[in-house]
């Protein structure tokens, strides 16, 4: 009898894991290799990067930090020759199984009215709220994001 348990139970198992989420189940979402930028002398705001991937499709809607006054998700995109940042009011998209990357040159997070300078070596707690996930606390370290080959460190 305990041989055809143990087989069965492993298939069902198996056959579990296997399962897509049902409907009205929430997402998890991964955050990986947190990083701010330091904020230039007199300066109060700065980007932050990671790369975030989610089970499901969701948005990351809102971040907030106790370091700063204001956090929000940004895009960057060239409208006009110019480099243009706003705010992302709808949030980032996360399509299920996709890595992430907000990046210097793209998509990142910026902390406004940041109180007290960061600098290299600090670390910086963020609270990220999605549509879907639970919220997902982090600490990022406080240093220079590793830069894409094509991309400018610009400003943020």
């Amino acid at each position: 009898m305990k041989r055809i348990l143990i087989p069965a139970s492993l298939a069902l198992l198996l056959t579990a894991c296997g399962q897509q989420p049902a409907e009205g189940e929430l997402s998890v979402v991964s955050a990986a290799d947190a990083v701010c930028r330091p904020t230039p002398n007199g300066r109060q705001a700065t980007g932050c990067y990671l790369t975030l991937t989610a089970s499901r499709d969701d948005r990351l809607v809102s971040v907030t930090s106790p370091v700063s006054g204001l956090a929000q998700v940004h895009e960057m995109k060239v409208e006009s020759n110019m480099m243009m940042m706003r705010e992302l009011t709808d949030g980032l998209p996360l399509p299920a199984g996709s890595a992430v990357a907000l990046a210097p040159g793209g998509n990142h997070i910026m902390l406004m009215g940041v109180a007290n300078p960061l600098v290299a070596g600090d670390t910086v707690p963020l609270t990220l709220t999605f549509a879907n996930a639970r919220p997902v606390e982090i600490v990022a370290r406080v240093g220079q994001p590793a830069l894409a080959t094509s991309e400018h460190s610009g400003g943020h």
